[in-house]
């Protein structure tokens, strides 16, 4: 997807592709835009941010996703954000999520947005092993343009991201000392991810997509706490 990503990106001063480990044509790709590639062996989201960060050299940092978009309108509200000498230090971003080839409003979907542009003299790290936030000085602004976020585009790659993201998920709990998994609280967390997504979040109101996402974040947190137990099962 690094392409077109790069595509929506070609009215930057420098782009910086953070490869984490990439074994597919990333960095080809990357190399026939003359874009800079910087490697990060780490198993951190937060050191990729971090890398990206100490290899830039403008005075405002934009992160985007491989998947994620710049469209047109949000390329001109960041082009005029930069040359306002009023301008805040930091920007969150809305972003219109695209699953499963269906645009998602509900299930917690429809109120996302990211916080990923900044004077680059006001961010001064990443923080955070899997859900990294930035730590950053100044004011916080929202903007008015959206990121276009293509979550994911089929099944078999949700079962991919499960598999990598609920090994990181629980291995945080393991080194936190979580307590030991019971039978109760396996229950306990599907039964409390599918009252947040379909009765407090509705996410039955995008259809068949919504369902399919509310179900599959359910059994994404029951993944999460079996393999806490496997863990738990194994050190005794």
């Amino acid at each position: 997807m690094i392409g077109e990503c790069l595509l929506s990106l070609e009215f930057s001063d420098e782009i910086i592709v953070v490869d984490s480990g990439n074994t597919d044509s990333t960095n080809d790709i990357a190399e026939s835009f003359g874009v800079k590639i910087v490697s990060c062996d780490s198993n951190s989201y937060a050191e990729f941010r971090n890398a990206g960060l100490k290899a830039a050299h403008g005075d405002w940092v934009l992160y985007v996703d491989a998947d994620e978009r710049v469209t047109p309108l949000l390329k001109k509200e960041i082009e005029q954000i930069m040359s306002s000498p009023t301008s805040g230090l930091a920007y969150q971003i809305p972003r219109k999520n695209i699953y499963l080839r269906r645009e998602m409003h509900y299930g917690g979907w429809g109120s996302d947005r990211v916080i990923r542009f900044f004077k680059k003299s006001a961010l001064e790290k990443y923080e955070g092993q899997l859900h990294e936030q930035p730590v950053f000085s100044g004011e916080l602004r929202t903007m008015n343009h959206e990121l276009i976020h293509y979550s994911h585009r089929d099944l078999s790659s949700m079962l991919d991201k499960t598999l990598d993201f609920t090994a990181h998920e629980a291995q945080l709990r393991y080194a936190a000392n979580h307590p030991p998994i019971v039978w109760w609280r396996l229950v306990r967390v599907m039964f409390t991810e599918f009252w947040l997504r379909f009765v407090k979040l509705s996410a039955w109101r995008d259809g068949v997509e919504g369902v399919i996402d509310g179900l599959f974040q359910v059994f994404n947190s029951f993944v999460i706490y079996a393999r806490l137990w496997e863990m738990q099962s194994a050190k005794k």
